[in-house]
């Protein structure tokens, strides 16, 4: 019987809890309820259980045979600041809050594993079942080692999982090197002089200013950039005046950054800079930038990418493994565990159509139908990697 067949008889339960999660979602550092089911489903496994890492993560540990050798395997728990759209039953009873990255089946398919890895220990080592609050920007990663995850759970690996809408369900897509980019932000805030609409001449007007730094800006990835180096400048935000017949005296632009370097983002970072200093110059005003770094970009070790690969393609099929996945300008803070241990980071695919939508969209959900293909891979996983000595 392969892994897949074995772990169906527990997939309606394990559709259940993915279920529950989604209509009771938690925002960063806010994931109580979510942490504490994790914790006791770990506990009724006989799983040793640790919580509280980095403020509301959880940390389970699965012990086999007497090997020292351990791997990490993280998912994340936390929601999103929005408004689910979908009217299934299991929709967000929160209001203003919703599952629509998926982290609910993400949390599903590492407890899943955590079941089968309990009940078979066929491998030779520890697991730590990582159960991470806040990626959705608040570097909820971050916070857990900050909080001692690699000093009081030693493991030579991490390993994380996404699943992709648009890519056929059960399918995987894995690559070495640079997998999702940073993600910083900026503010820039332009000071002028107000004056009567009717009489621009009489001020410093920070609206005009503020345009040509948006046009401006889109020349740092196609003007100062080498080709091959991937970059996206976004400014999201423009603010400025409050009547019709006033220029205002101040405007504020914000945006973000993504790379998938920390050259490219030094150098993105001081071309911002040369622009708001020749703008400040050319329209009279006082400009300001605010650049804040974020989440850095999320690299696979090659060694582990490769592993993973081997892994998936097992068990769905080469075909079914994509290990030229192009990489993505989203973010993640799993990148703050690999820049510290070796590791890779896997996307499943969630399918086209109902429950294949974008992420972030108010009508996404989890694909169920994943879970027992998600499920399968952290067991193959943990039994390649902590494999026993022949």
């Amino acid at each position: 019987m392969s892994v897949i067949e074995s772990i169906r008889p527990r997939l309606a339960k394990l559709t259940e809890i993915r279920r529950d999660l989604h209509a009771h979602p938690e925002l960063a550092f806010a994931e109580h309820r979510t942490a504490e089911l994790i914790a006791r489903h770990l506990e009724t496994a006989g799983i040793e259980v640790h919580r509280g890492l980095g403020r509301t993560g959880v940390v389970g540990v699965v012990r086999g045979g007497r090997g020292l050798r351990a791997i990490g395997l993280r998912a994340d728990i936390d929601a999103l600041p929005m408004q689910e759209r979908n009217e299934f039953a299991h929709r967000s009873v929160h209001e203003g809050c919703m599952h629509a990255c998926g982290h609910d089946g993400h949390a599903t398919m590492l407890l899943g594993a955590a079941d089968a890895l309990a009940a078979r220990r066929d491998f030779d080592g520890t697991v730590y079942l990582i159960f991470q609050p806040a990626e959705e920007g608040e570097g909820g990663g971050l916070a857990m080692i900050e909080d001692g995850l690699f000093e009081r759970f030693p493991m030579e690996s991490v390993f994380g999982m996404h699943n992709w809408p648009g890519m056929p369900a059960g399918q995987f897509g894995v690559r070495s090197g640079p997998v999702m980019a940073s993600a910083d932000r900026f503010d820039i805030d332009v000071r002028g002089h107000g004056a009567h609409a009717a009489m621009p001449h009489l001020g410093a007007d920070p609206v005009t200013a503020g345009a040509a730094l948006v046009q401006a800006i889109q020349t740092i990835v196609s003007r100062t950039l080498d080709p091959i180096d991937s970059a996206v400048v976004s400014v999201t935000r423009f603010n400025a005046g409050e009547a019709y017949n006033v220029i205002p005296d101040r405007a504020r632009l914000c945006g973000t950054v993504r790379a998938f370097s920390e050259t490219v983002q030094d150098r993105i970072e001081s071309g911002l800079q040369r622009i708001c200093d020749g703008v400040a110059a050319a329209f009279d005003v006082e400009v300001t930038l605010d650049y804040r770094r974020g989440y850095p970009p999320t690299i696979n070790s090659a060694a582990e990418a490769a592993m993973c690969a081997e892994v998936a393609s097992e068990l769905v099929g080469s075909v079914n493994v994509a290990t030229d996945a192009r990489p993505s300008m989203g973010a993640e803070d799993f990148a703050y565990f690999l820049q510290r241990k070796p590791g890779c980071y896997v996307w499943i695919g969630n399918g086209e159509g109902e429950g294949g939508c974008m992420l972030h969209n108010p009508t996404y959900d989890f694909n169920d139908d994943i879970i027992a293909t998600g499920v399968a891979y952290w067991v193959e996983l943990v039994r390649k990697v902590l494999a026993p000595a022949r």
